[in-house]
């Protein structure tokens, strides 16, 4: 069976092909159409496509349609039940590939899902990349997401002039290992957000100015990129989202919850990440998933009292 990299990826012989036009993915999009690529979208709700028409972007009526007509269709949607829609079910990614195509999924996913996808591709002489990201929306629209790729180590390499468009891709190991490195990527965000919340909430009850107190640890031990992007919105109570609070529900659950392979005995005790998703499903039950990640600011005021915030 062949490989797709004999051929360089330039925009003026390799397609592409886009599926998820949400908060990050048409950042993402955009960015590979204003490099000069062309891109193919499908999008359920096909008005959400018009920004990414008007810069030359051709809409498509399925994901077959898409992978009919590109070399490498990316994928970025919401679960991983929507995941198996786009890429494996009849009329999906991987029944219009052509030999050598690659799918690229940088949907956070489980990482059995992202093998499986890998093994059908294979079977179907097509390649895939599990390839999940970090750097909520900021990140995509200035093309400085961290990218975490697995699967085969030449493809990911080939792929590289399209992940250096969107930020700086690391290459971590065979199919499924990327998801593997954004889910441990996403217990260390979720439980620092936490934290972050706590210290803030305590240092407003002791009577501390809050932007001293963030300029105070912000060079030492504590101080961390999440404080940076997210530390003066949390004091603000400025929820905006880059990243739905209800997405990380799912991907810590995917740390905490799922057991995926019990013959490897591969599971692991994570109370720090339990405790973590229990306050992001509190921030869902209080009607709040869609605000950003850094809201969880908003349950550890709840349970203070200062609901009003």
């Amino acid at each position: 069976m062949g490989t797709p990299y004999p051929n360089p990826i330039t925009p003026a012989q390799t397609q592409i092909g886009w599926i998820g036009i949400g908060l990050m993915g048409a950042a993402m999009a955009s960015r590979l159409l204003s490099a000069g690529y062309s891109l193919t979208i499908y999008a359920r709700t096909p008005s959400k496509a018009l920004s990414l028409q008007s810069q030359g972007a051709r809409l498509a009526k399925s994901p077959f349609e898409v992978a009919k007509s590109c070399d490498v269709v990316f994928t970025i949607v919401g679960h991983p039940p929507d995941v198996r829609q786009v890429i494996l079910e009849t009329n999906g990614v991987l029944w219009g590939l052509n030999p050598n195509g690659v799918t690229v999924d940088m949907t956070t996913n489980l990482p059995s899902l992202a093998r499986e996808i890998s093994s059908a591709a294979r079977a179907r002489d097509c390649w895939a990349v599990d390839a999940p990201v970090s750097g909520a929306d900021v990140g995509a629209r200035e093309g400085k997401l961290g990218i975490f790729a697995g699967g085969d180590a030449g493809v990911v390499k080939w792929l590289t002039p399209l992940f250096d468009i969107m930020g700086k891709v690391t290459y971590m190991g065979e199919a499924g290992c990327g998801q593997s490195c954004k889910i441990g990527n996403n217990i260390v965000g979720g439980v620092g957000l936490v934290g972050l919340s706590e210290g803030l909430v305590f240092a407003e009850r002791a009577g501390l100015d809050l932007k001293q107190f963030l300029e105070a640890v912000r060079g030492g031990a504590a101080g961390s990129t999440l404080m940076e992007l997210f530390g003066e919105k949390m004091i603000e109570r400025d929820m905006r989202p880059g990243g739905f609070a209800e997405y990380l529900v799912k991907d810590l659950g995917m740390g905490v919850d799922v057991v995926e392979e019990e013959e490897d005995e591969r599971v692991v005790v994570l109370p720090g990440a339990a405790l973590s998703k229990q306050m992001y499903s509190a921030m869902v039950a209080n009607g709040d998933g869609k605000l950003g990640i850094h809201g969880v600011i908003s349950v550890i005021d709840r349970l203070n009292g200062n609901i009003s915030k």
